[in-house]
C-alpha cells in the first residue's frame, strides 16, 4: 500500500487517510472531524515519533560505518588495498 501525503495541505492529507480507509463489506468509514487541539496534539505525536525514529536511525547508520572502518582498518593491516567507489568514477 503506498501513501500519498500532500505536505502542502497536511489537513487534507490527515482526511484522506480516513476517506481511504475502509471498513467490512462496502461502506467506508464516516470522516473523523477533529479540533484544533486534537489534530495539534496528532500532529505533536506524529513529530515525537518522528523523531525518535530518525535519531534511531542514525545511530544504526553509526553503528554500521564503525563496523564497516573496523573491517576497512583490518584490511589494510592484512595488505588488501580498497578503492572507494568515488575513486573508480
Amino acid at each position: 500500500m503506498e501513501l500519498n501525503i500532500d505536505k502542502e495541505n497536511l489537513e487534507k492529507a490527515v482526511s484522506n487517510l480516513n476517506e481511504n480507509t475502509e471498513t467490512s463489506g462496502d461502506s467506508k468509514e464516516p470522516r473523523i472531524e477533529m479540533s484544533k487541539e486534537e489534530e495539534t496534539g496528532f500532529h505533536k505525536g506524529a513529530l515525537n515519533t518522528l523523531v525518535a525514529e530518525r535519531n534511531e536511525l542514525i545511530k544504526m547508520a553509526q553503528t554500521v560505518e564503525s563496523i564497516m572502518q573496523a573491517h576497512l582498518k583490518r584490511l589494510k593491516e592484512l595488505g588488501v588495498k580498497i578503492e572507494s567507489k568515488e575513486k573508480l568514477n
